[in-house]
């Protein structure tokens, strides 16, 4: 059963959104970092899959630049973790646009910045 969740890390100011599969792995994961709740991740597990598989290492190192890294290993406990609770579908899809978007633009700028 597919589940949404969020928990809270006080040491870096981050709030982290998954999409949980059955086992309780990161299917797709969204963290928002600081005050203002800037996007710093925004990674899919099949896109990290078939960029691996498909595009080599390189291209791998340019989507965890853009999109931060998915987390690893089964979120089981995840119950534990600080401010932890489960979220609806709906609000994990907002963010989930809300920081795609995000991140593509800032991906975007940066690029612009560095042809400059």
């Amino acid at each position: 059963m597919t589940r949404w969740i969020r928990t809270y890390y006080d040491e870096d100011d981050t709030w982290s959104y998954f999409e949980l599969d059955d086992e309780e792995w990161a299917v797709r994961q969204v963290d928002l970092r600081g005050p203002g709740r800037h996007s710093v991740t925004g990674a899919s597990l099949s896109e990290v899959l078939a960029t691996r598989d498909e595009a080599g290492l390189t291209a791998m190192a340019r989507y965890e630049l853009r999109y931060g890294v998915l987390a690893e290993g089964s979120l089981d406990g995840w119950q534990e973790a600080q401010c932890a609770a489960e979220i609806s579908a709906g609000e994990f899809e907002r963010l989930w646009t809300a920081a795609r978007k995000y991140l593509d633009v800032a991906a975007r700028s940066a690029g612009e910045q560095e042809e400059s």
